[in-house]
């Protein structure tokens, strides 16, 4: 493989690394939310109306910005009916197969993604609960995790090119 494209991979899936096991500790965040709602609501009677969408906008944060991550250490979802039979050739070739639909998905993802967060800025958007947050925060996390998913999913495609041809990334 070209060093531009070994370098590329490296740097994708450091990327996507980094902030994967950052993104890890947000379930923690999201727990602690969740605990404290528990406690303000049941045991002190005085529930606040903004954590629960507070916990929702952690978990999808949690995990959208981790789907490169789960890419790198294979934990994403794949329909084993062949896939298991295959050679390590083989699936390559039909990881490059499927690369080619996750990343057209993706960019579509993107483009939607794009104007979503653009008229969500332009017109100020807020959510319609009593809480009222702005929810530009959120769209850009699902931005910003939909173009690190897109990048991984390209380092993902090189590599498994690099296996198909019998090279090293």
């Amino acid at each position: 493989m070209p060093k531009i494209i070994s370098s590329y991979v490296h740097f994708v899936d450091m990327i996507s690394e980094k902030v994967g096991k950052l993104v890890m500790y947000g379930v923690f965040f999201m727990m602690f939310l969740l605990i404290l709602s528990f406690f303000t609501r049941n045991i002190i009677n005085y529930p606040l109306m903004w954590i629960i969408e507070m916990a929702q906008f952690t978990l999808a944060a949690y995990y959208i910005l981790g789907g490169g991550y789960s890419m790198i250490t294979d934990d994403h979802v794949r329909m084993d009916l062949f896939y298991e039979k295959l050679s390590q050739k083989g699936k390559a070739k039909m990881d490059i197969f499927t690369s080619i639909f996750l990343i057209f998905y993706l960019v579509i993802l993107l483009i939607g993604s794009y104007s979503s967060l653009i008229y969500t800025i332009k017109t100020n958007q807020k959510l319609f609960t009593a809480w009222a947050p702005y929810v530009w925060p959120i769209k850009t996390l699902i931005l910003i995790g939909i173009i690190l998913m897109l990048l991984q999913s390209f380092s993902t495609l090189f590599k498994d090119i690099a296996k198909a041809q019998n090279k090293k990334i």
